[in-house]
């Protein structure tokens, strides 16, 4: 199911998560770097989180974070636990996430995937994200998507 995240329940696995899964692909942050690991809730609190679970009290088996930036939805990070990959979760979020961004008049969604991450950056590209740019200095692509209105 997907629901909203909640911080009491998701905080510690979406952290865990991000440590574990996210991080160590980022060529701009350490695993152990714990501003960025302290930041983590401030961040979460400036957007929309959806989590994807085996139940409403289940802990998150993968997670989608965004924010709506004017007219643009800025996908920020999302990550599937390794066990519950190939099933479809990452789509159902991307999907419920561009569902928000319409409803909220955005235009087009950005997000960036780190240069190691193929499957990632593969899954954008069927689900009709184009790559704009890549930045060297970040090993990202920049990739966009037009939101048609619903």
């Amino acid at each position: 199911m997907i629901r909203l995240y909640e911080p009491r329940l998701d905080e510690a696995e979406v952290v865990r998560l991000i440590k574990n899964e996210l991080i160590p692909l980022s060529h701009t942050v350490h695993q152990h770097d714990a501003q960025t690991i302290r930041e983590l809730p401030k961040r979460f609190r400036r957007g929309v989180t959806y989590v994807a679970s085996l139940s409403k009290k289940s802990p998150p088996i993968s997670f989608l974070h965004f924010e709506v930036m004017g007219e643009v939805l800025y996908l920020d990070m999302m990550v599937t636990h390794p066990d519950h990959r190939n099933r479809q979760w990452g789509r159902k979020l991307i999907a419920q996430s561009e569902a928000y961004g319409r409803s909220q008049n955005c235009i087009i969604a950005r997000l960036f995937v780190d240069q190691v991450n193929g499957k990632a950056h593969q899954l954008y590209s069927k689900l009709g994200y184009q790559t704009v740019r890549y930045y060297p200095e970040l090993r990202c692509f920049e990739m966009l998507k037009p939101l048609t209105p619903l």
